[in-house]
């Protein structure tokens, strides 16, 4: 490409950095980074084809069905190394060609040394029209347009450097059996995808004979780029002007209306009856129109197609120069996202080698999660930090000191004497009478009239997957106060048999069954509350350790019917503890237990002695002789109901603490934390190493979109990294 009245130009620009910039584009940087350019952009008819043809003084096809169908990016690159002119084609894939298209697309190329003549590019775009699967005629049922881009490259040892990017022009109305209204919207996309690119500069072509301010090309122009600071106008077909109105075309190349940083330029080129006649020369034909009235008047330097490509040539350079600095930066920000993109996804899970694996990676990261929730390790990983479900050995012994407390306070059905209650004879005290007789317990045995109190059995909420095992939570009221001993007696009276002086040993059994009947709803609440916390713990840890969702989904739904029947094998351990504990024969060995009950009776021996203590000056407190008969003044069934009272009362502390003990520590401990096969020990590589093909194929296998984005991610770093190497 020749300019003869500049034959110093290229001097203007910096052929290294632009030729970086074409080999961004021809590794497709262009597609994630928007990189500095120069769009061709117009309506149909409005020149710009001929613009186009006089800037690079190729014989673009006269053909209308051979008129832009698609981008074409054209480079014009000086080689001192070629003799001649080096012409190469090759076409750049679409976003949207599909895998056979975009190998046939890559594949292709063509090239040539010397002149090219309108016949050999004609047949060039012929068959890049057949390779991108355009139609050829109204008949056959094949699109218009296409995404794909066709790269014509032209070096040699007079070319200047320039790179220019044409696009279909714009249009409002259909051909039939050409075009359609789908057509319309998709060129316009296609236009607009390129000059929305902040970093191109729109060369705006629109016929000089119309109004301008009306062209659609302008008005898409100005919303983009409404300071005009990247466009730059050509004012085309000026032989065509009506008289008169001439000068609104010269205010707009005199800066005076629609003020562009760029400006507008005049260019003229020959007209259909030009073209046909043949033996015109182009340029002789633009400089003598310059020379007429009123165009003489135009600035040299905003008239005709060599004062346009001189000035496209400095602000292409001025453009690339600016840009090129953040260019790198996004290349290197983007490229490391996409690397991080990659990693998020795993490793490619194609073969069963593979898909085992990322499994057994999965399971080494689950149990590194277990092993240090279980020791409160937890400043060994910040992920438990984020996650508070993960700390699970404070959660569970949390709960256990809960659980122990909530029974001590709230779990007995009676409230036990105190060594104050027996203090105060006033207080709630066995009637004397033998003959009791029984009334209603909600009459006699309800307690104080004070508001009754509630805590609820349960301190986490439902979990849809574990509905079927864990029990429902409840609202256990508060112990009844000082009627322990009228239940007693009611209880007594109604088992008591030939006895003398004592009760029947069943009776134990029935006020221990009794006075534990909140003990199930406790322990059952407690029990469904640890199986959520592990459960929770198992479903988070395995989302952190396997960041890929559809494969934590299906793990979980593999280990879901072996959790529930861990789950399950605790609570029929407490249902055993209860049943034991409750249903049983009341027995214990613990000495505690009888330590209890001579405290209680000795307690009860001081209280009953009290009021006879006198204050002795040598022998401090004593009680006289006498008066020790008066503990002894009850009746038989005062004696008994005490003394069932402090059996029970003793009974019930030392089996209290041993059900609590064997609770946490036979179903919880050794069936859901630390046994040997508690669910947290069944993700693990022994289950992994078990599956079959078909099974690892199920659960790890990856989904087609997963394999897509995967193909796409190493495509686009391996593009990233060429462009990369190219700005180094």
């Amino acid at each position: 490409m020749r300019n003869p009245q500049n034959p110093d130009q290229s001097t203007l620009t910096d052929p290294a950095l632009l030729d970086k910039i074409d080999k961004l584009f021809a590794c497709n940087v262009g597609e994630y980074i928007s990189l500095p350019q120069l769009v061709v952009v117009g309506d149909q008819s409005s020149g710009k084809s001929s613009v186009l043809e006089g800037l690079t003084q190729l014989p673009f096809p006269c053909d209308s069905g051979l008129c832009t169908r698609f981008a074409t990016q054209i480079i014009f690159r000086r080689a001192k190394e070629y003799s001649a002119r080096k012409i190469t084609a090759s076409v750049l894939p679409g976003s949207d060609a599909s895998p056979e298209k975009k190998a046939a697309l890559e594949k292709w190329t063509w090239g040539k040394d010397g002149p090219f003549d309108p016949s050999e590019f004609s047949h060039v775009m012929v068959e890049v029209h057949s390779l991108m699967g355009l139609s050829g005629s109204p008949d056959i049922l094949k699109p218009t347009f296409s995404n794909d881009v066709f790269r014509l490259e032209i070096c040699g040892p007079n070319e200047d450097h320039l790179s220019v990017i044409d696009v279909p022009g714009i249009f409002k109305n259909t051909t039939p059996g050409l075009t359609s209204k789908t057509d319309i919207q998709l060129v316009r996309d296609m236009v607009l995808g390129y000059m929305k690119n902040p970093r191109s500069i729109m060369l705006t072509v629109v016929p000089a004979n119309v109004d301008i301010a009306t062209q659609e090309i302008i008005e898409l122009a100005r919303e983009l780029d409404h300071d005009g600071q990247r466009t730059l106008g050509v004012l085309t077909k000026p032989d065509l002007v009506d008289k008169g109105a001439e000068q609104k075309v010269l205010d707009l190349l005199h800066g005076e209306d629609l003020i562009l940083k760029h400006g507008w330029f005049l260019v003229r080129n020959l007209g259909q009856h030009e073209l046909q006649e043949g033996g015109i020369d182009r340029n002789a034909a633009e400089d003598a129109f310059g020379r007429k009235e009123p165009w003489n008047s135009i600035s040299p330097d905003r008239y005709g197609i060599n004062s346009l490509r001189l000035r496209l040539q400095e602000a292409v350079i001025d453009n690339a120069r600016k840009s090129f600095s953040q260019v790198h930066l996004e290349i290197m920000k983007r490229l490391k996202s996409r690397k991080q993109a990659l990693k998020d996804l795993g490793n490619e899970r194609v073969m069963p080698e593979q898909q085992r694996s990322y499994l057994l990676s999965v399971v080494a990261r689950f149990q590194e999660l277990t092993s240090h929730g279980l020791s409160s390790n937890y400043g060994m990983d910040d992920i438990f930090d984020s996650h508070p479900d993960l700390r699970l050995a404070t959660l569970v012994m949390n709960r256990h000191i809960l659980f122990a407390d909530n029974l001590s306070v709230w779990a007995h059905e009676y409230t036990f004497k105190t060594k104050s209650d027996m203090n105060n004879l006033n207080g709630d005290q066995v009637d004397n009478s033998e003959e009791d007789s029984p009334t209603s317990e909600d009459e006699n045995l309800s307690g104080s009239n004070e508001p009754t109190k509630f805590i609820k059995t349960r301190t986490t909420a439902n979990m849809e997957d574990l509905a079927e095992v864990l029990h429902e939570c409840t609202k256990e009221v508060s112990p009844k106060d000082g009627k322990i001993y009228k239940w007693l007696a009611k209880v007594f009276h109604s088992s008591r048999g030939f006895e003398m002086g004592t009760f029947n040993p069943s009776l134990l059994a029935t006020t221990m069954r009794k006075q534990s009947a909140k003990w199930p709803n406790f322990t059952l609440g407690y029990i469904s509350d640890i199986i959520t916390i592990v459960h929770q713990f198992i479903l988070t840890a395995l989302e952190v350790a396997c960041v890929d969702r559809r494969v934590c989904r299906r793990l979980k739904a593999r280990l879901m019917d072996n959790l529930l029947s861990k789950y399950q094998d605790a609570i029929k351990q407490v249902c055993f503890i209860l049943n034991i504990e409750r249903n049983g024969t009341p027995l214990t060995l613990n000495h505690y237990f009888n330590d209890s009950l001579q405290q209680c009776r000795v307690t009860r021996i001081q209280a009953h002695l009290a009021p006879k203590v006198l204050n002795h000056a040598h022998c401090g407190q004593v009680v006289r002789l006498r008066d020790v008969s008066a503990v002894h003044d009850k009746s038989n069934t005062g004696h008994t109901v005490e003394d069932i009272h402090d059996i029970l009362q003793s009974y019930y502390k030392a089996a209290l603490k041993r059900f609590v003990d064997n609770v946490c520590m036979q179903a919880t401990d050794y069936h859901l934390i630390n046994g040997s096969e508690t669910p947290t020990k069944l993700l693990s590589s022994l289950f992994v190493n078990n599956l079959s093909d078909a099974d690892l194929e199920d659960i790890a296998g990856e989904e087609s979109h997963i394999q897509h984005l995967r193909a796409q991610f190493t495509k686009e770093i391996k593009d990233l990294e060429a462009g990369k190497k190219i700005l180094l």
